[in-house]
């Protein structure tokens, strides 16, 4: 365990450090409670994050080590600094109307201002990634070449409709259909724009991945696999977008807790290196291949998740709600497979 986790314990123990001068310099005395607010993020993000890490497992171990390896490392800073820091920023910046610069300033020093231009912009956050998810999630499962169903009476049924072309596309966009109709005028638009822009970011990184993979860029070769830099880069970039999509919802959330961006971002920064280690672990100990629902429980859990985010943008659905159901997935799917191996076993 410590071979998969040292780098994890390395960075908590350092951001737990950063958090406690961060708060001390801000206003004395209250280092120990922005450790307090970090550690509660990290579990958060960690509990949020179990179906986030078999999807990225099911993508990785048909990746080269090396792209694991930046996944790991490069992807990681993506992750923290990208997701956590930037993204947030950049999302004000864009549906207040308002300069970068000036959001910067405003993150730093005006936190109520950027805490409600964060608000205003939740919804066209969340049917954004509510629409790359559930395109995900209806593509696994809308396939006719499926051969090992988890909940056979729902799943065999799903696999039909991967004869209609595109049906996951038309779903999606039914339900932003209706989605706009519960919103209010001034954001129906935005709201529809944002949905539209997950469709079609998934619908162009999905479709170049297959197209990668149909031009036999990645290979195995004497058990090691082989990829272009072209395919591991699509590979990478779209687990990066997955990844994204999954911390979105993460994200929002922590603001309930901090309104310190930095506070915010060490939390959730910890709680993605932990899931990052364990995601590594499960390539390594090829858990997918001995635990086969596992990744169909991922799955239903995306499912979930998406739906959440719709509906988050019409009420407030408690953090603790979403990782519980995902994690009661994930944790289902887990005693199946065992129970699964345990009757191989036998006959």
């Amino acid at each position: 365990m410590l071979k998969y986790f040292k780098w994890s314990y390395i960075v908590a123990i350092a951001g737990i450090i950063a958090a406690y001068l961060w708060g001390e310099m801000k206003i004395p005395g209250s280092g120990f409670k922005d450790i307090f607010i970090v550690l509660v993020l990290s579990i958060l993000e960690v509990s949020l994050s179990f179906d986030n890490a078999v999807i990225n497992a099911t993508k990785l171990q048909k990746m080269a080590h090396e792209w694991c390896t930046i996944f790991l490392t490069l992807g990681i800073f993506v992750a923290v600094f990208g997701m956590r820091l930037l993204f947030p920023i950049i999302v004000v910046s864009v549906f207040a109307h308002i300069g970068f610069m000036e959001t910067v300033n405003i993150t730093f020093n005006d936190v109520d201002t950027y805490t409600k231009y964060l608000h205003i912009a939740n919804p066209m956050i969340l049917t954004f990634g509510g629409s790359f998810l559930l395109m995900l999630f209806l593509h696994y499962f809308f396939n006719t070449e499926k051969e090992v169903h988890w909940i056979k009476i729902i799943e065999e049924k799903l696999s039909l409709f991967g004869h209609v072309k595109g049906i996951e596309t038309v779903i999606t966009l039914l339900i932003l259909c209706t989605l706009q109709h519960y919103t209010s005028e001034e954001i129906r638009l935005p709201l529809i724009l944002s949905g539209l822009s997950g469709i079609i970011l998934y619908i162009l990184i999905d479709g170049i991945s297959r197209f990668m993979e149909m031009k036999d860029e990645t290979r195995v070769h004497d058990g090691v696999i082989k990829q272009s830099f072209k395919a591991g880069l699509i590979s990478f970039c779209y687990l990066e977008l997955i990844d994204a999509s999954f911390s979105l919802d993460g994200v929002l959330g922590a603001f309930a807790l901090s309104k310190d961006i930095i506070i915010i971002m060490i939390g959730l920064g910890i709680g993605a290196m932990f899931v990052r280690s364990f995601t590594i672990m499960l390539v390594d100990k090829q858990a997918l291949k001995q635990l086969v629902y596992l990744e169909h429980g991922a799955h239903w859990a995306i499912g979930a998740l998406a739906c959440i985010m719709f509906l988050s943008t019409r009420m407030e659905v408690p953090e603790v709600v979403t990782g519980l159901l995902g994690l009661v997935l994930i944790v289902a799917a887990f005693i199946s497979s065992l129970r699964r191996n345990k009757k191989e076993v036998i006959n």
